[in-house]
C-alpha cells in the first residue's frame, strides 16, 4: 500500500468507526425515536388542526391549512431534535473516558469530528425523510424533485445543526447543563425561524431577530423544497442555501478548531 492510500484508510477509518457507533448506539437505545421523532410529529398535529385556516398567510392561497404552512417547521424539529439527544452522547464519552482514548489515538481530528457528526446526521435525516410520508395529510403531494430536494436540504441542515450541538456539547460537564443550554439557546433558535409563524408577520424587533438566526434559513430552504410548485410561497431560497452551506462549514470548521485545541493542550 503507497503512502497515499495508507493516509487515505488512515482518515476515513476512525471517521467510519465513529459512524458506525453511532447507528450502533441507536438500535440499542431505539427509545430515542419518541423523543425525537413522536413530540414533533404530536405538537404539529396538535397545532395543526387547532389552528386550522385560521392564520392567514402572507401570499399564499387561503384555503392553505396550517398542517400545509407548518410541515417544514416540523421537519425542522425533528432534526434539531434529533441531532440535541445526539450531542448528549459527547457529555457521557468524555465522562467514561472514551473521548479521551480517541483523542490520544493517532488519527486526524477532522475524522474524529466528521465521524460523530456524520453519525448524528444520519439518524436525523433517517427520521426526517420517513417523516416526509406524513406530508399527505397536509395535501402535500411528493414526487421525485421534491423528494430528492428535501432529501439534500435535510443533510445541509441536519449538519449544522448537529455541528452546533456538538460544539456545545463539548463544553459541557454535565447533562443538566447542555440542557439548559438547550432551553435557554437551541430552543428560541427553532421558534424564531419561520417554523411555526411567518416572518413578515412578526414585529419588528422580533423580525430582525429571525433575520439573524441561521436556522431561518434552513426552514426556508426545507419550505422551498416541499412545496416546490405548491401554494406556500417559497422566494428567498437562493440567499437561504447559501447561508445555510455557509452556516453548515463555520460551525463544522469551528468544531474541529475546538477538537484541535482541546487535544493539543492534552497532549501538553
Amino acid at each position: 500500500m503507497i503512502a497515499g492510500d495508507a493516509d487515505t484508510v488512515g482518515w476515513w477509518l476512525p471517521t467510519w468507526t465513529l459512524w458506525k457507533r453511532e447507528m450502533v448506539r441507536f438500535v440499542r437505545q431505539r427509545s430515542r425515536v419518541i423523543g425525537a421523532f413522536g413530540t414533533p410529529l404530536v405538537f404539529w398535529l396538535i397545532m395543526g388542526y387547532g389552528v386550522g385556516k385560521s392564520l392567514r398567510l402572507p401570499g399564499a392561497a387561503e384555503s392553505t391549512h396550517y398542517l400545509e404552512y407548518s410541515f417544514p417547521g416540523a421537519i425542522a424539529s425533528i432534526l434539531m431534535f434529533t441531532a440535541i439527544f445526539s450531542t448528549i452522547s459527547i457529555i457521557d464519552d468524555r465522562k467514561e473516558g472514551f473521548m479521551q482514548g480517541v483523542l490520544a489515538a493517532p488519527v486526524p481530528r477532522t475524522s474524529i469530528a466528521l465521524g460523530k457528526v456524520l453519525g448524528a446526521t444520519t439518524l436525523a435525516v433517517g427520521q426526517a425523510i420517513l417523516f416526509l410520508f406524513f406530508g399527505r395529510a397536509a395535501g402535500i403531494h411528493l414526487h421525485v424533485v421534491t423528494f430528492i430536494a428535501s432529501f439534500a436540504v435535510m443533510v445541509i441542515v441536519a449538519f449544522s445543526v448537529t455541528s452546533l450541538g456538538f460544539l456545545i456539547a463539548w463544553q459541557m460537564e454535565s447533562t443538566q447543563g447542555f440542557h439548559a443550554v438547550m432551553n435557554l439557546f437551541l430552543m428560541p433558535m427553532l421558534i424564531l425561524s419561520g417554523a411555526f409563524f411567518p416572518t413578515s408577520g412578526a414585529a419588528k424587533g422580533m423580525y430582525y431577530l429571525m433575520m439573524l438566526n441561521p436556522m431561518t434559513y434552513g426552514v426556508t430552504l426545507l419550505r422551498a423544497a416541499v412545496y416546490s410548485g405548491g401554494t406556500v410561497p417559497t422566494e428567498g431560497w437562493g440567499t437561504a442555501l447559501v447561508v445555510s452551506v455557509a452556516f453548515a462549514a463555520i460551525m463544522f470548521w469551528s468544531l474541529i478548531r475546538t477538537v484541535t485545541r482541546e487535544s493539543t493542550q492534552a497532549m501538553h
